[in-house]
Formats: C-alpha cells, sequence, structure tokens
C-alpha cells in the first residue's frame, strides 16, 4: 500500500499543484481500498470488471462516463483511434477537465490502451498514467513474427522481453503493469507464445492482456491456458470468435462475439480464473465494424448489450459457487 508521505514525493515527482494531489491522493485512497478489500478476504473473490471506451466508437466521454456504473464497474480503459476517440478527447479537454469528469462520474482511469504506439512508446503514457492513478497499460507486440519455428520464436520473444527492459523499468517506478495482447500475425499470437512470454517476464511488470477471440475457441484449451499463466494474466478479455470482426454484418451477427451470444462455453475459463483468485480487470468486449463507429446510436443501448454478457459471466460464477 502506497503511504502518505510517498504519495507526497510521487507528487512533488510530478509537479502537482494542490488541487491536483488532493485529487492524486484521493485516487490513491480509493484504489488502496479497493486493492485491500479484494485481496484480504478469499471468498468474496470476484470479477473486477473494467469498461472499454472503445465499445462506444467515437462518442463522448461525457455521455460515456455516466453509463461506467450502470455496466457494473468503476472503472474505465480509454482507447485511441481508431478504436475509439477518447484518448484524444483527453488530450483535446485537458487533464483538468478530465479528472474532473472522472471525479463527477464516480470513475477511475484503470487502462489506457495503446496498440497505436506499441511496446516501445510508452513513456508519456506511463506519465499520463501515473497522474491518474492508473495500473496497466494494454499494448501488442510484433507483427509479422507468428511464422517462426518454436525455438527460434522462444527466442524472439527472450529478445523482445530484454528490449522491453527499460520502459519496464520506468513503468515499475510508476506502479504501472504493462500488458501484452495476443494478436493473429504477431510475436505473441499461440498459446505456446503467450506461456513463453509469461515466463520470460518473471518478476518484470509485464503480463498478458488475454484475448480468446483471437485463439482457438476451445474452452478446455482457454481454461488450461489462464492456469498456467497464473499471476502474470493482467486482463482477461472476456470476448469471443462469434462470427467474426472484420467486415460489416447485421448487429445481431455482430453480437455473437459478447459473452453468452457465441458458442463458447465461459464456464471453464471462470472456472480457471476463480481457481488462481484472479486479481486482474476483467473487460466484456468486441468489435464493430467500421472500427470508432458505435454499433448502437446511444450510449444507454450499448451498455444494455454489456449488461445482459456481465449478467451471463455472473450467472455462471454463481453457479461455481453453490
Amino acid at each position: 500500500m502506497i503511504t502518505r508521505r510517498e504519495a507526497q514525493k510521487m507528487n512533488a515527482r510530478l509537479g502537482l499543484n494542490r488541487r491536483d494531489f488532493l485529487k492524486a491522493n484521493l485516487l490513491l485512497s480509493a484504489q488502496c481500498l479497493a486493492e485491500s478489500l479484494w485481496g484480504s478476504d478469499r471468498s468474496s473473490w470476484g470479477l473486477q470488471y473494467v469498461l472499454a471506451s472503445s465499445l462506444y466508437g467515437n462518442l463522448p466521454l461525457s455521455a460515456i462516463l455516466p453509463e461506467v456504473k450502470k455496466a457494473g464497474s468503476q472503472y474505465i480503459d480509454l482507447w485511441p483511434k481508431i478504436w475509439g476517440t477518447q484518448r484524444e478527447q483527453v488530450s483535446a479537454m485537458g487533464y483538468e477537465e478530465f479528472g474532473e469528469l472522472l471525479q463527477k462520474n464516480g470513475v477511475r482511469l484503470a487502462i489506457s490502451t495503446r496498440f497505436d504506439l506499441g511496446p516501445f512508446k510508452l513513456a508519456d503514457e506511463i506519465r499520463f498514467l501515473q497522474k491518474f492513478g492508473g495500473r496497466t497499460i494494454v499494448t501488442g507486440s510484433i507483427f509479422g513474427m507468428h511464422h517462426l519455428k518454436r525455438a527460434v520464436l522462444k527466442g524472439e520473444i527472450k529478445k523482445f522481453v530484454e528490449q522491453m527492459k527499460p520502459h519496464l523499468s520506468s513503468a515499475g517506478e510508476a506502479g504501472i503493469k504493462i500488458a501484452i495482447e495476443n494478436h493473429a500475425n504477431s510475436l505473441i499470437a499461440s498459446p505456446d507464445a503467450i506461456r513463453w512470454l509469461a515466463e520470460s517476464a518473471g518478476e518484470l511488470p509485464l503480463g498478458i492482456a488475454l484475448a480468446p477471440y483471437h485463439l482457438r475457441q476451445d474452452s478446455a484449451m482457454l481454461a488450461h491456458l489462464i492456469q498456467d499463466l497464473g499471476p502474470k494474466l493482467a486482463v482477461f478479455y472476456a470476448w469471443q470468435y462469434g462470427m467474426g470482426c472484420m467486415k460489416p454484418m447485421p448487429p445481431k451477427e455482430e453480437l455473437m462475439q459478447l459473452p453468452g451470444r457465441g458458442k463458447l462455453d465461459f464456464t471453464p475459463l471462470l472456472e480457471a480464473l476463480k481457481n488462481i483468485r484472479f486479481a486482474g480487470w476483467t473487460e466484456i468486449f468486441m468489435h464493430h465494424t467500421p472500427r470508432g463507429v458505435p454499433i448502437w446510436p446511444t450510449a444507454p443501448q450499448i451498455t444494455e448489450d454489456i449488461v445482459q454478457a456481465r449478467q451471463y459471466l455472473e450467472g455462471i460464477l454463481k453457479g461455481l459457487r453453490t
């Protein structure tokens, strides 16, 4: 837990004024309280949901943040173009206005997703996330290396982790973890590659953002992978392939990416998350085509689909507890 003295030193380094200092420390206090509650009572384990701003396309943050609590969360994951526009909105409105908007809606920044920056250009984003008490940056690995043979691939993953170390050092000093999403056609694409990344990461603040969508839709295999990752699993995307997300299709078909809509049985996955006492973020997720456009005209309509997916997941968890 971060002490008041440590918080003061951190804010002094960041050059925050008194108003920002008070806001930052309120966020830190709330975060520490939440972490202590989640960690102290093992019997009260549950999923810690975060809402992806990209689900709302290019809608304004002023329309999205009131939906966070309705969706069953207190936390937001900011996405940039092309998937959303909310990270750019923050830059346009300024940090002070963004902080006030978070406070007004009782929402905390948890994740900044920066596939646009890649894994080696996150210095500014680390400072941004630290300012608002966020804990995780999600990004991708290196594209075009998925075809390598096993021994070569494993070596390239070790090299990738070595290249990441200066960036991970900065992230660790700021109390932030960098999570790499598994993605088709990238260095971290297969279950083996995901395991090797976790193994190579060791104690570094480097984790996995696991996207079942990009893997074989086999519940048993996915559950086994979750068990193997254990504490290196930083983000779990509650996201299945359904009918894909690379071409326009009717909403009913597109929404099959959400939990409870497509064919993937999430029960073994949630059981594995429960077994490892998963303490990272769970993000109900899908992609809309074209990217950056909301699937429904209004934020409340989109939230209805997210709530339905959450009810499906919570129904499974209820069964696992009995």
